[in-house]
């Protein structure tokens, strides 16, 4: 089974403000349209069995898409789709809606924009969400690594904060998204420490060479089985990121430099993902 784990559903451009659009266009070298079209995605996943999607909620940025917007895409295509919800503990009222979004729309994980938002996910405030994650089995995936937003603190997204979360929640399903890049080392150590801390390498693939040392050091510290498959569509696809992570090991013809276990890479393509998140598939 194929899973994508990280996969984006907004109404481009009414989820947004024209601040975060603006600045949107540095996100990546080249222009990428933001709409989100299933068949788009969908023709470029033949491969991928399920995918999970949510939107994402932090107003520091200008981004908000509401729970029922991604419920009612998911509901969809059920066979395919695993919806979840996002909370912004910045904001009044946050703790209804995680309810709501598990309770009313059948939600079965989390998606945090720490530092979208400008919260840290180990503040004594959020002991309510990681509490109510682990007593209903929720996986919660967090942004984690660089952003384009001149507002959204990197303090807010380092790895090291999510170590402290782990210590004291053992039994929440935790996922550090993007290997958190460019801080993968501190991921890959919060992984190989906490066996319920995982990662995922979504939005990686177009920059090769980065990738390359990242999944390197993943190899050498024997982390290969913490690691997702997830590409972080409308940016990218399942099939430009499957196709560019198997060629990582082409640029180094001509070297001596080390190469990358692709049978350890095919597994994680293939990785019972919803098992690994306790996530129950319909």
């Amino acid at each position: 089974m194929l899973v994508d784990v990280h996969t984006h559903f907004f109404k481009y451009p009414e989820h947004f403000t024209d601040d975060f659009r603006n600045q949107a266009r540095r996100a990546r070298t080249v222009e990428v349209d933001l709409t989100v079209r299933w068949h788009e995605y969908h023709a470029t996943a033949k491969q991928c069995d399920k995918t999970i999607v949510f939107g994402g909620k932090a107003k520091l940025s200008g981004l908000w898409v509401p729970d029922a917007d991604v419920a009612a895409y998911a509901r969809q295509h059920p066979d395919k789709l695993i919806p979840f919800l996002s909370v912004d503990p910045t904001q009044p009222g946050w703790q209804d809606e995680l309810i709501q979004g598990h309770q009313d729309f059948g939600m079965k994980g989390i998606k945090l924009l720490s530092m979208y938002a400008g919260f840290k996910p180990n503040q004594p405030e959020l002991d309510y969400l990681w509490e109510y994650a682990a007593k209903q089995n929720l996986p919660v995936l967090l942004h984690t690594g660089t952003t384009f937003v001149d507002k959204a603190p990197l303090e807010c997204t380092l790895p090291r904060l999510l170590d402290e979360v782990a210590i004291r929640h053992p039994d929440v399903k935790i996922v550090m998204a993007h290997l958190a890049h460019p801080y993968e080392g501190e991921c890959i150590v919060t992984i190989r420490k906490h066996p319920n801390v995982y990662a995922d390498c979504s939005a990686l693939h177009y920059r090769p060479f980065q990738l390359y040392h990242s999944l390197m050091l993943v190899q050498e510290y024997g982390v290969w089985d913490k690691v997702l498959f997830g590409t972080d569509y409308p940016f990218t696809t399942v099939d430009a990121s499957l196709e560019g992570m198997r060629k990582l090991n082409d640029m180094l013809a001509g070297t001596a430099l080390p190469r990358l276990n692709m049978d350890a890479m095919e597994r994680m393509f293939c990785r019972d993902t919803l098992r690994v998140l306790g996530i129950e598939s319909d």
